[in-house]
């Protein structure tokens, strides 16, 4: 089925007027995007944490796998609550309130002093971690002008990666300078720092202008749209804005029985999808158990150590690249090509492991296969960090109408984050059973599957606005 996107558009008129604008509208992208900052800090810092934590609080190999998944499933029922709220209370008090929270679990995880605590810790802060990856691109793509939002959206996947490797650095920094038994507690601790920032920041942010229509703020709304569209831009697309939530308002408040409607819920299906065929590559397999598996390829604990914070390094680097090439590429050739490179990359990962042998017939460890393994992980970060990661957060925040898009962002990225919980849990029983190249090769497997996802459903959405893709989708799917 063809998925072109043909709906007419104005243009930015006005060059100074928008440059005038562009600076305000980066700042709240900024600030709203410590939300990411904060969600790859907390997912990251774990890693390490764990090498000190398991003797301060005598974890098991049960237990361990708790510490780390809590915070997944957290996450889960977080976005889920967040998507809820937003649409009540509005995207801008979320992310303060989710603020808070970070803050909250971060003291509540640094000074845990049991497991039990240290759980019910990472379970309240997984809570602001699927929160803030269910609100914060929204809120984002709500504000922003429709040429510049997959840029700024995608800040917010540029902020987790980057969030990552400075989990990464400051795990070695804090081990290097204090290192001890109680190093972890500092590692985790840092963290209140960028939440306190968020919640101070967003104090001066303003509401998305969809919502206070939502609301029936319309002057409100204005005010908003003046401040962050040049001025020839900020009646039409008022006007386009109140047209498409009155239309909505017909209807009724979004609830989740809306989703009997045919339309809605293929949107909401689609969403689930684009969500899941995200996590099905297996990139947080690479990310949080990278040292384990070039370990088990024969590198010794520093180099697998060192290879992980490479891993984060080639993650920012091509967050970057993938910023770039969506104001040129557009969503639906970006995600196509992340897809498919990254399914090429398992394979190829898969084929190494299966036909290189781990020693040399004299006994030593057969390092050309392990370094190959790692330059496949690093070619698959390039694809999935630099194409498919950036644009599945900025089409979540585009292909759901006003009225639902809290409700329908919410559960796609609940389906997310149970997904990530799925694949965390399920790969170290793949390597167990089917070593590493039967465990690359079932995501290359699903890899092909979701290409042929990709191929099928995925519409272009690149400079369109919000209220447009909702046309869009609406004629499509009725």
């Amino acid at each position: 089925m063809e998925r072109e996107l043909y709906i007419s558009t104005n243009t930015a008129s006005g060059p100074n007027s928008t440059t005038r604008t562009e600076p305000f509208v980066k700042i709240i992208a900024l600030v709203a995007t410590l939300g990411g900052l904060l969600f790859g800090y907390d997912t990251g810092v774990v890693s390490g944490a764990l090498l000190f934590m398991r003797d301060d609080l005598q974890l098991t190999p049960f237990t361990t796998g708790l510490v780390t998944s809590s915070l997944l499933f957290g996450a889960a029922f977080g976005a889920l609550l967040a998507g809820h709220f937003a649409d009540a209370l509005g995207r801008r008090k979320i992310i303060i309130s989710l603020a808070f929270i970070f803050a909250l679990g971060a003291i509540g995880s640094a000074f845990a002093p049991d497991v039990i605590s240290m759980i019910a810790s990472r379970l309240f802060l997984g809570i602001a971690v699927g929160g803030a990856a269910a609100t914060v691109p929204v809120y984002i793509a709500e504000i922003a002008p429709a040429n510049k939002r997959g840029q700024l959206v995608t800040l917010q996947e540029l902020m987790i990666v980057s969030g990552q490797l400075l989990a990464y650095v400051s795990n070695a920094t804090f081990n290097e300078i204090w290192g001890g038994e109680h190093t972890w507690r500092w590692m985790i601790a840092i963290s209140t720092v960028p939440a306190v920032l968020l919640w101070f920041g967003m104090i001066f942010m303003p509401e998305s202008p969809r919502w206070h229509v939502m609301r029936g703020n319309n002057n409100e709304a204005r005010k908003v749209l003046e401040k962050t569209r040049a001025a020839d831009d900020v009646d039409w697309e008022l006007e386009e804005i109140e047209e498409t939530i009155e239309e909505n308002r017909q209807q009724g408040k979004g609830r989740l029985r809306d989703l009997r409607t045919p339309w809605l819920r293929k949107v909401f299906l689609l969403g689930i999808g684009i969500a899941a065929i995200q996590q099905l590559t297996g990139v947080n397999t690479i990310m949080y158990y990278a040292p384990t598996m070039l370990t088990a390829t024969g590198l010794s604990n520093d180099a697998a150590l060192f290879a992980t914070i490479a891993n984060g390094v080639i993650s920012v680097l091509m967050t970057l690249v993938g910023i770039w090439m969506i104001g040129k590429i557009g969503r639906r050739p970006l995600v196509l090509v992340g897809q498919m490179g990254c399914t090429a990359c398992l394979f190829f990962i898969a084929a190494v492991c299966f036909f290189m042998p781990e020693y040399h017939s004299a006994g030593d460890v057969n390092l050309l296969r392990a370094y190959l393994v790692l330059a496949g992980m690093l070619m698959f970060l390039c694809f999935q960090q630099g194409a498919l990661s950036p644009v599945t957060w900025l089409l979540l925040s585009e292909i759901f109408p006003a009225r639902m898009r809290g409700i329908c962002m919410g559960g796609a990225v609940f389906a997310l984050w149970m997904a990530n919980f799925a694949i965390s849990m399920a790969f170290p029983l793949l390597l167990a059973a089917f070593g590493l190249a039967g465990a690359f090769l079932t995501f290359a497997v699903i890899g092909i599957g979701g290409s042929m996802f990709v191929l099928r459903t995925i519409p272009e959405t690149k400079g369109r606005s919000l209220e447009q893709v909702e046309h869009y989708f609406h004629e499509l799917y009725k």
